[in-house]
């Protein structure tokens, strides 16, 4: 199973459309079954049987979890913290190494119906692309989720976030504006949150121009993305204009805080650890003082008033304490609050559906309240 970094280099492109089309089908056949039926179809994939013992960061790790990290991990990068963000943007990623086990395993390869097209969204000195993801239904009028990238505001971007903004357009049946803030360390705190409220304020007033429906406007994010989704609801709320309908947060950052227990517990993990979660703060922030800010630490926020919450949560993962923060102050201010922490699995898993049970049961969690947000 293990291959070379110039191997990974020469078939990326494959993997990615491999990766792309096989999360589809995960996706696909979720949305046709309840439940308990998408619980069931757990039964039908691959099992998957990793070379080495577990990890010592991650002794709970589950066997396909930790195949995506041996593949990962057999590309021999350097600890992602000892590199400039420029070098971080060329290696590999852990959707690329999902994309490299999906082909190993022969994973089913349907096409997607989605149509994309590329957007030019103005902010605050100069504009941002982002890209409009639009299922292949035919409706005159589609509900719209803003999406927001992970990659700590320094790395990664709409393409490496691809298959979750295509997987969220064909579950929900929504239309789907996934946005490429500005990233640090070119643009600091806080660009990527106001190009972020920008972004969405402009779906607001642009959706019909596109089919969506200016009243369904929910937001997504993962990681950096999920801290990003959330501080667009602060920011709606204190400037009092329309509220998302509904917020996703996948395992979102929601504070500055490394002595939480899940940082002392997994300050070596994989796919995020506690040296790599100051390199982005290093980058990003202008001063560490900025940590404090309330659209840094959602957690010293004032929640009162904000949309009904989801918040998906990975055991392994520094991330892990203040998400179930976040939750918990969330219901404390009266917000209809959905918690899910995923056993075994890591940082990064909730795309992973293609491969990993616990990534196919958060997804069908995150669309169907989601749904629920569309048709109240």
């Amino acid at each position: 199973m293990k291959k070379t970094l110039e191997n990974f280099a020469q078939r990326s492109s494959v993997y990615r459309m491999i990766f792309l089309t096989a999360i589809l089908v995960t996706f696909l056949l979720v949305s046709c079954s309840d439940d308990d039926d998408a619980s069931d179809s757990t039964d039908d994939m691959v099992e998957l049987t990793p070379d080495g013992p577990d990890p010592e960061w991650g002794p709970t790790i589950t066997d396909p979890m930790l195949v995506v990290v041996e593949e990962y991990q057999s590309y021999n990068i350097p600890p992602l913290q000892t590199l400039t963000p420029a070098e971080v943007r060329e290696k590999p990623t852990p959707a690329d190494a999902a994309m490299a086990v999906i082909e190993e395993y022969n994973l089913p390869l349907p096409a997607s119906t989605v149509d994309t097209m590329g957007i030019s969204i103005p902010v605050e000195g100069g504009s941002i692309h982002s890209r409009v993801y639009t299922p292949g239904t035919g409706r005159d009028s589609y509900p719209v989720i803003v999406y927001y990238h992970g990659g700590g505001w320094v790395i990664a971007g709409i393409d490496t976030y691809n298959s979750s903004a295509e997987a969220l357009a064909n579950q929900t049946d929504a239309i789907v504006v996934s946005v490429g803030y500005r990233q640090a360390p070119e643009f600091k705190f806080p660009t990527a949150h106001n190009d972020s409220y920008a972004a969405y304020q402009w779906v607001l007033e642009n959706a019909e121009s596109f089919n969506g429906d200016p009243q369904k406007v929910a937001v997504v994010g993962e990681s950096a993305g999920g801290n990003l989704a959330a501080s667009v609801s602060l920011l709606a709320k204190s400037n009092d204009i329309q509220l998302p309908v509904h917020e996703a947060l996948i395992y979102p950052i929601a504070d500055h805080d490394f002595s939480t227990e899940s940082y002392q517990e997994y300050q070596t993990s994989l796919f995020l650890n506690a040296p790599l979660m100051q390199w982005f703060f290093d980058y990003y922030l202008n001063d560490p003082s900025e940590g404090s800010d309330p659209r840094i630490a959602l957690v010293d926020a004032d929640l009162s008033g904000m949309p009904s919450t989801t918040i998906i949560g990975a055991e392994i993962d520094p991330l892990q304490s203040e998400g179930k923060q976040l939750a918990d102050n969330l219901e404390d201010a009266g917000v209809e609050t959905t918690y899910r922490l995923y056993t075994g699995v890591t940082h990064e898993f909730f795309g992973m559906a293609a491969i990993l049970p616990e990534a196919m049961d958060a997804q069908t969690v995150v669309v169907n309240n989601l749904k629920d947000a569309f048709e109240d």
